[in-house]
């Protein structure tokens, strides 16, 4: 049987290709710094699960290892493994060879709304009663986790441009979403960015592009020969939505046009208006891989969102809770232009900033949107994988934003707003990374 180690195993990347692979019958190992849920249960279901990083993890029964964008060349792991001359590949390199197999792959790219719009192409794909294998960067209820793997040719997977990831993939179909100044750390400036997902673009088969988004649609007069497939509101585009209007509920209904001919009328029930785009998005990819118009109305309509995507928690005492995974400015402007929609008395903001560049680079950006706060509680940057070289902290945002604090331990950050928060605010718990904070907050709210 072939063995398969993976390092840094409980990134949720990693932890979705790993579960892929266990049920592709691979024998599975991998190490990662910190024990979760997750891990537990890939335990349970026979993955040998380290934790720590040693050689000792390495044996020589194994045949592959996989190593996320997250661990150093000079992990002991990977040291051991080119010692003992065993192949070792990338994340994206392995997902790549997962997915090279299937006959309809669909990536999914963009510097916002990823994950929101492949679950939701996965949604429909499922209610339609296709059995696609899928690759999320967060967990889905409805396929109780954030990978499944299908019966069928179709796979569905999030295209990761840090990295140059998504180069790795050969889609049939590619959507690119939006193009922001995203992963200032690798990519320097936004022309290099374009120029990724150009190739990106170019390894695609038939693209998706978003229309109204300035960077996509400039990328998209620059291909040759290819199948390009546009989407809007604002600018005509072979699939578009119309006649918006917001409901009671703070989700949107529209009229979806397909080449100018009225298709039908569509109630979505995820907030924000961003997501129409990720709707048409969502509308386009399953259209041109075989799904009926009102297949694809009925499983837009049955999608309820993924978790950490605007994700309303537990309202207590009067307070509302929602958990957002948004951590670049343009993800926090949109988040926050819904909450101010919804009448609260005060909006609370509890942000954890992910990596001292993107903080550096983005400062009067975050600045800027964190003001649509009534009141915002900062964490220490998360590093990720960086030096703190732009000498960046938190306090440097705090300075800048009225009514900001800066509290670094989550419990600390709960008795502050047990203190603080009345009937009839919100909170708004933001990040990216290991921010937990949201269970404690509500623990302590409760008492």
């Amino acid at each position: 049987m072939i063995k398969i180690h993976f390092v840094g195993i409980g990134g949720t990347g990693m932890f979705a290709l790993a579960c892929i692979a266990l049920e592709q019958g691979y024998k599975i190992s991998g190490s990662d710094l910190v024990n979760s849920e997750s891990l537990e249960n890939l335990s349970k279901k026979g993955a040998k699960i380290y934790i720590n990083h040693s050689e000792n993890n390495i044996t020589e029964d194994t045949n592959l290892l996989v190593y996320s964008g997250a661990i150093k060349k000079d992990n002991p792991e990977i040291i051991k493994a080119k010692k003992l001359k065993i192949k070792i590949l990338s994340r994206s390199q392995f997902l790549g060879l997962i997915t090279k197999n299937f006959k309809n792959l669909i990536a999914v790219s963009g510097s916002h709304g990823k994950t929101t719009t492949t679950s939701m192409i996965t949604s429909i794909l499922m209610d339609s009663g296709k059995d696609p294998t899928a690759i999320i960067g967060a967990c889905f209820d409805k396929i109780n986790g954030n990978s499944r793997l299908g019966k069928s040719d179709i796979a569905v997977c999030e295209a990761c441009e840090y990295l140059d990831s998504f180069l790795d993939l050969n889609p049939k179909i590619g959507v690119i979403l939006n193009i922001d100044f995203e992963h200032i750390d690798y990519f320097k400036n936004i022309e290099n960015e374009k120029n990724s997902f150009l190739k990106f673009a170019e390894k695609s088969e038939i693209i998706i592009i978003n229309k109204d988004d300035n960077n996509s649609y400039e990328i998209s007069k620059k291909l040759k020969n290819k199948k390009i497939i546009y989407y809007g509101i604002k600018n005509n585009s072979e699939f578009m939505a119309r006649n918006i209007m917001a409901c009671d509920d703070f989700c949107y209904k529209f009229d979806i046009f397909y080449k100018n001919q009225k298709i039908s009328n569509i109630k979505l029930n995820i907030f924000g208006e961003h997501n129409i785009l990720n709707a048409l998005a969502s509308f386009a990819a399953c259209y041109y891989i075989g799904i009926d118009f009102q297949d694809i109305i009925n499983g837009i309509e049955n999608f309820k969102g993924a978790k950490r995507r605007f994700e309303f928690l537990e309202e207590i005492n009067g307070v509302k809770i929602f958990d957002d995974y948004a951590h670049h400015p343009a993800e926090i402007r949109a988040t926050l232009n819904i909450a101010q929609k919804m009448n609260f008395n005060n909006i609370w903001v509890v942000f954890q900033p992910h990596t001292y560049s993107r903080t550096y680079f983005l400062f009067d950006e975050f600045v800027e949107c964190l003001s649509m706060a009534d009141r915002v509680i900062i964490t220490d940057i998360l590093p990720v994988r960086e030096k703190n070289i732009y000498n960046i902290k938190s306090e440097d945002l705090a300075k800048k934003i009225k009514n900001s604090i800066v509290i670094k331990e989550f419990d600390k950050i709960a008795e502050f707003l047990k203190k603080n928060i009345k009937k009839g605010d919100v909170i708004m718990h933001m990040g990216a990374g290991d921010i937990k904070c949201a269970d404690v907050i509500r623990e302590k709210l409760r008492n």
